[in-house]
């Protein structure tokens, strides 16, 4: 999944968010210095990224999209299922997208000085150009998407996913949904190992 998704699956303790945000930038186990709720958020990072890639209709989205993307699917399909989820926001929260969003930032702001490089690399740009709420709609996505192909050099050709998504909007929507039941499950009950072994 991508940030949207790892960020509210984290719910509500800020440092389990922290540490959902920063997996991506963390080698192996170099993060031995963070606190341990930090840690919990990168295993639990790492656990959803398991869970999603082996999971049948994740894979089967990836079927979906043409063989021109190659090793890049599997992001591809994260990106388009965090339009989904964003789209669909009301559907999971009570708090507007556009107010967790602005809250996510500032938590992370907060907590700047100990994120690793590049996720200080990526912090401001990803608050500047409000990833979490641009993921709604179809001209944010294909932005975000044109934005990645430029970070990939062109190789990943992620640009041209926009028309993969358009073709195929409604199936995608329905893989998503029917993953997402599942997923969330997931997600709360690795939090629960956290309550269950701290309390």
């Amino acid at each position: 999944m991508n940030f949207l998704a790892h960020l509210y699956l984290a719910k509500t303790d800020e440092e389990i968010i922290i540490g959902n945000f920063i997996a991506d930038t963390i080698k192996g186990n170099q993060f031995q210095h963070y606190s341990e709720k930090i840690q919990f958020g990168i295993r639990m990072h790492r656990a959803i990224d398991v869970f999603t890639d082996e999971h049948p209709i994740f894979r089967q989205s990836k079927r979906r999209l043409d063989e021109k993307y190659r090793l890049y699917k599997g992001v591809i399909i994260d990106i388009i299922y965090d339009h989904f989820l964003a789209k669909n926001w009301q559907q999971y929260s009570t708090t507007p997208l556009d107010t967790f969003s602005q809250e996510i930032y500032a938590l992370l702001f907060k907590n700047f000085e100990i994120l690793p490089d590049r996720a200080k690399h990526l912090l401001p740009y990803m608050s500047n150009q409000n990833w979490l709420y641009s993921y709604r709609t179809i001209h944010g996505i294909t932005s975000i998407l044109h934005d990645m192909n430029i970070r990939t050099k062109g190789q990943s050709k992620m640009n041209e996913a926009i028309v993969d998504l358009k073709e195929n909007y409604t199936i995608f929507e329905e893989d998503f949904t029917a993953f997402f039941k599942e997923l969330e499950v997931f997600s709360l009950s690795y939090l629960k190992k956290y309550d269950s072994k701290n309390n």
